[in-house]
């Protein structure tokens, strides 16, 4: 095992001043073009590390743990693998003789130059954070592309997702990660079980991760070898810092996902609050389709596949988003990549569904554009010609969208021999016409500017973030050396839902390396397809690959994470936004800033519940918590508001007036909860299957009848019980659910929490039982292939192939479990 080395050098931070200079300026759209960043310099050491040494292919066995057993190389083209983006594929590609295995970069010095840091004064963002934490072991050290969220009812809870490569030889694979902060973002701690692997068991990699709020569940989503071969599945958990919490689901069995994404409906006003969302490229289908499934119960079922592009030629799953302010719409983006190469032109694409997912709609399709990149390497272009084309990328961003505006950020390929900028379109009709595009990168350079993403807040300010090495020269982006600058992070920040921006300038505190791709079992032109970058009330995350760590005198793939603060805000408050308090009302309520406050604006009238104001306020934590307290308690059972006017209080640093803060909690003398059900928990249902029975559920509260439906109890087991109906009765204390059972054997019942609601609307805590069916269970059978040989076009005319499917008519009646 190795130890890594980064950059300790110090840097001159004039980000306060800098920021009070933007923030007084203000600066409209006409008025960026000649932005731009000042540049200053800073000593940087040497560290003195081993030699890289030697490595390849020999150190891994005959086939890789990521090649299917015997798969079929001809096929390649048939399957889309070329055009698929996940490691799988990569590996595939590889194996095949498709790509050749990485090599170890060859430096001139036998020592890791530590990166030099040549930070201009930052606007954008706060300490950069290495999200790989412990210790690594070379070559399975690729950690890249990622998918960032925060909590919104608990600022100070981050996780990030990535592809990680070091369980790569594990059994059963593992090469996804996730890192998770507790603290706001400050630090992380990547998630690391007894074993030395993720949770993650047995999945490919592709990141989401996306927070349920009902339920208070964190729910990622991969691809997942468990669910059909290479299907859609994940893990969930509600204690997300704890890796041994993390349970299994499958969203969608199938063998052929890639470039998954995800996005979920926070917002109690959305007709669909609550819902998750995958989109995907399904390379089953004959144009590789956009599919789209949804979650109603935070991730334990999942709907049927809804078909979402319908070209017939090949159009990428970009990402996934949705309206913030509680519409419901959501919108998928997608681009036709000309067929790939390079060069080649790219096409964007906008799909939107407003019924929830159930149907969709291709709103906008944009205006060819020549894609980004400077060489191909097989079917994606290349951002470098180092390594003989490296950064597979084809223009791709992320879509954000808030009160029926639509945002998108892209790239593609500038003037001349510049490989790549950004751009940024805006539509204020729900996505069906967008404005004329905006280069966001100010920079006069031919340097690229790739791989954007963006987030979008509650209060409609917009962050943009991507690759950018205008601060590199042509000589630098030498592949994995650690003596050879290339790219920062930058960012560009608009604070009135895209109409106006501040100048762009660096996120990253230092400039980074070209990181190599070592893992010879990884694709060699990987470093990560897409990061997706998020933001809640207070803060916008993002993350990215970085160089700036070395690992055996080799600069590699490290995920790193930055936030930047929407404002002067509430970061938390006790209670929690959307948390349930239980048993006594409180009289005490603490609110943490995101900056200290300036004590002589403060006032005990400055927080309100339920309208009434608090009778102290007492500040602590260098005045950066408050305190305050009621007399007599405000607080009602159902649902309670606290709330801060925009500008009741000022930041203490420079002035700044705070945003506005309003967030609900419940509150429950007691919690609505199962007592006992009829058959009992561990009980048997009678008579014999099959039949229909009623099953009885006692609460310890009454319900609200309104709040109760079919879909609330949730049933599994081998005994193929379904739910056909539920009635409440007249005191609100039972729900009987008639359940409709095929076979004998194993039953469970479960209802999550919060499916169903007491009378102050309060969630139900969490119920699952186990029972026994009488009856005989469903037959058991056991298929063996035959053992003749099949002649094409004699035996089997007509239907001969590798992997395919063959209706055959019956000419008669049959009946197969009672149904005919």
């Amino acid at each position: 095992m190795k130890k890594k080395s980064t950059s300790q050098s110090a840097f001159f931070n004039l980000r306060v001043l800098v920021g009070l200079f933007i923030a007084l300026a203000g600066v409209s759209l006409a008025l960026l073009a000649t932005a731009k960043p000042a540049v200053g310099g800073a000593s940087a050491k040497r560290v003195v590390a081993p030699s890289p040494g030697k490595y390849g292919v020999t150190t891994r066995s005959s086939v890789d743990p990521l090649v299917p057993v015997a798969f079929d190389c001809s096929r390649i083209r048939q399957l889309g693998i070329d055009r698929q983006e996940n490691l799988r594929a990569g590996a595939i590609m590889i194996h095949c003789g498709q790509f050749k295995g990485v090599k170890s970069p060859s430096h001139s010095k036998a020592f890791s130059k530590v990166v030099q840091d040549l930070t201009a004064p930052l606007v954008f963002g706060s300490t950069d954070v290495d999200l790989i934490t412990g210790t690594e072991s070379f070559p399975n050290v690729t950690q890249s592309e990622t998918f960032t969220t925060a909590n919104p009812d608990d600022p100070t809870q981050v996780v990030v997702a990535y592809n990680d490569s070091r369980g790569r030889n594990f059994n059963p694979i593992n090469i996804s990660g996730a890192s998770v902060s507790t603290d706001g973002g400050n630090t992380f701690t990547r998630l690391t079980k007894a074993n030395g692997q993720s949770p993650f068991d047995n999945t490919f990699g592709d990141p989401v991760v996306l927070y349920h709020k009902p339920s208070g569940t964190w729910v990622t989503v991969w691809l997942d070898g468990a669910c059909g071969g290479q299907g859609l599945g994940g893990y969930k958990s509600i204690t997300p810092d704890d890796p041994n919490s993390w349970t299994h689901f499958c969203a969608f069995n199938e063998g052929s996902a890639d470039r998954e994404s995800g996005w979920a409906d926070n917002n109690p006003a959305s007709p669909f609050f609550g819902r998750l969302y995958i989109s995907w490229n399904d390379f089953n289908q004959p144009n590789a389709n956009i599919f789209v499934i949804s979650s109603t119960d935070g991730g334990s079922t999942w709907s049927s596949p809804v078909m979402v592009s319908t070209q017939a030629t090949f159009v990428r799953d970009v990402q996934i988003t949705g309206d913030l302010a509680g519409g419901g719409a959501i919108y998928v983006a997608g681009m036709d990549e000309g067929g790939g190469g390079f060069p080649h032109n790219d096409t964007n694409l906008i799909f939107k569904s407003t019924d929830g997912g159930s149907t969709w709609s291709n709103t906008y399709t944009g205006t060819p554009f020549p894609g980004p990149g400077v060489t191909a390497v097989g079917y994606f272009a290349q951002m470098f010609s180092a390594n003989g084309g490296y950064w597979r990328h084809e223009g791709w961003g992320e879509p954000a969208a808030i009160n029926n505006f639509v945002h998108l950020v892209y790239d593609q390929h500038g003037t001349g021999s510049d490989p790549a900028d950004v751009y940024y379109i805006r539509s204020t009709d729900g996505g069906v016409t967008f404005g004329a595009p905006l280069k966001l990168n100010t920079d006069a350079t031919t340097r690229p500017n790739w791989q954007p993403n963006l987030s979008v807040s509650p209060s409609g300010t917009l962050l943009a973030t991507w690759y950018d090495a205008r601060d590199s020269a042509d000589t630098d982006c030498q592949y994995g050396n650690p003596a050879s600058p290339c790219y920062k992070m930058y960012s560009r920040k608009s604070n009135d839902n895209g109409a106006s921006w501040l100048p762009d300038d660096t996120l990253s505190d230092v400039i980074s390396p070209l990181p190599a791709q070592p893992d010879p079992g990884i694709q060699p032109t990987y470093a990560g397809d897409y990061d997706y970058g998020s933001a809640i009330t207070t803060k916008h995350v993002t993350s990215w690959t970085d160089g700036r760590v070395t690992i055996s005198g080799t600069s590699q793939q490290d995920a790193f994470t930055d936030r930047d603060l929407v404002g002067f805000s509430v970061a938390t408050a006790d209670p929690a936004c959307g948390s349930l308090v239980i048993g006594t009302a409180p009289t005490d309520f603490t609110i943490i800033l995101s900056d200290p406050a300036d004590p002589s604006t403060v006032q005990a009238s400055d927080f309100t519940v339920n309208g009434t104001p608090a009778d102290t306020a007492t500040l602590s934590n260098g005045n950066q918590t408050i305190d305050f307290i009621f007399n007599s308690s405000p607080v009602v059972q159902g649902e309670n508001t606290m709330h801060i006017d925009a500008g009741a209080i000022h930041q203490a640093s420079n002035n700044d007036p705070i945003l506005e803060f309003n967030c609900t909690f419940r509150f429950a003398v007691t919690q609505l909860a199962v007592t006992d059900t009829n058959p009992p928990v561990g009980g048997t249902f009678t008579p014999p299957a099959p039949g229909s029975y009623p099953y009885d559920v006692n609460w310890n509260i009454a319900v609200d009848p309104t709040s109760v439906q079919t879909t609330d109890l949730q049933v599994s087991g081998n005994s193929g019980a379904t739910v056909t109906a539920v009635t409440v009765s007249p005191d609100g204390l039972t729900t009987t659910f008639t359940l409709q059972i095929a076979f004998g054997g194993s039953l469970t019942a479960h209802i999550a929490a919060g499916a169903i609601t007491d009378t102050f609307g309060n969630p139900n805590a969490d119920f699952s039982g186990n029972y026994t069916v009488e009856g005989c269970p469903p037959s058991q059978y056991v298929i063996t292939e035959g053992a003749d040989a099949i002649v094409p076009g004699d035996t089997d005319i007509g239907s001969h192939c590798d992997d395919c499917d063959t209706p055959v008519t019956i000419p008669f009646p049959f009946q197969l479990y009672d149904q005919t």
